[in-house]
């Protein structure tokens, strides 16, 4: 075989490889199951999440997210008791999106846990419809619409979401984008630091704290401790400006990430914001004791009033959020990270 011959084999052998590296790609496939009131995300057969929309939680969330190796990455409580679990905060289930001042009503403390008398002062967003589903190698679609509701069941806003669901090697992407449409005459997002984005991640993603607290035994009961254990917990934050730790509470930048290591896992968990949304780069909601938000809207709050947002629309406006969670199997560099906002931007 002449020299000309074999290089152009060899070429074609490496061409061939490189597309059948760059064309393979983990399945996702979507699940919908109706009479229990959940989509589950399924990504090679094993759950990566579920879009679930019980009554009682008084919002659609995505819950679990589970890593690469099925390690539960969002707090189990109060879905089910899990030893080692905090109990504060009932609301903060999954992934979810909402805001804690829509025309005076509290869209984001809202739970079972509030007693009857107070009810008055919350909204609840109901799921009405399942608009696609789209399951494939690599990427999946999910199209979900519901309604923004007063306590006296009046509709305040209409919702459309979609869920894009991305495989990437040791990567996995939620690209969320909600759409919001005011049905009544005016709809005012009246600052507060009670939003919009977030994830309420498990005790090992949490920063040490040695402050006391509640935690679910190992029956089931909640019980006071004095003294944390903090053998487990290893979490940290780090901005795109190179914040670390606490101090990135109340602080602005394009994403956020808090890494970890779980059950000998390293995972990394970045939420990136889109430089379309309406008051970018977000002020970040992010605390040691395991909420991670981003809050685009509750700007007087995080900068002592100096910036004042107080977003409003009229009946027949829209207004579109668009935010990335990137689950990671490593901990990514701010290269990677950048890497990644800046292709999310393009979207």
């Amino acid at each position: 075989m002449n020299y000309k011959k074999l290089k152009s084999l060899t070429v074609l052998n490496c061409s061939l490889l490189f597309f059948c590296q760059c064309s393979y790609g983990q399945m996702i496939d979507l699940q919908v199951n109706e009479a229990d009131k959940k989509v589950d995300v399924k990504i090679d057969g094993k759950l990566f999440t579920a879009y679930i929309y019980p009554y009682n939680v008084k919002k659609p969330v995505l819950w679990p997210i589970m890593s690469r190796a099925g390690n539960i990455l969002t707090r189990s409580y109060p879905m089910i008791n899990k030893e080692g679990d905090r109990t504060d905060h009932p609301h903060h289930v999954g992934v979810w999106l909402n805001y804690g001042d829509v025309n005076g009503l509290d869209f984001w403390n809202n739970s079972e846990a509030i007693s009857a008398e107070k009810r008055d002062q919350y909204g609840s967003i109901y799921h009405r419809s399942i608009e696609k589903v789209e399951s494939g190698k690599g990427d999946a679609t999910l199209v979900t619409t519901a309604d923004w509701k007063s306590p006296d069941n009046t509709i305040m806003l209409e919702e459309q979401t979609s869920f894009n669901f991305i495989v990437q090697k040791n990567v996995r992407i939620i690209d969320r984008a909600t759409t919001l449409k005011a049905v009544i005459d005016e709809v005012k997002f009246t600052d507060n630091k009670e939003g919009m984005f977030a994830i309420r991640v498990a005790r090992e993603l949490e920063l040490p704290s040695e402050s006391p607290t509640e935690l679910m035994d190992a029956r089931g009961n909640v019980t006071k401790v004095e003294k944390m254990d903090n053998q487990f917990v290893k979490g940290n934050y780090r901005s795109a400006d190179g914040v670390e730790g606490k101090e990135v509470w109340g602080t602005r930048s394009r994403w956020m990430k808090l890494s970890s290591e779980i059950k000998g896992e390293t995972v990394a968990l970045i939420i990136i914001d889109h430089p379309s949304n309406v008051g970018y780069p977000t002020y970040w909601h992010a605390r040691d004791y395991g909420l991670f938000a981003a809050n685009t809207l509750g700007q007087s709050i995080f900068s002592d009033g100096k910036n004042v947002l107080n977003f409003s629309m009229k009946k027949g406006e829209s207004v579109t959020f668009k935010y990335r969670l990137v689950i990671a199997g490593e901990n990514l560099t701010d290269d990677q990270i950048n890497k990644l906002a800046d292709k999310y931007k393009k979207k």
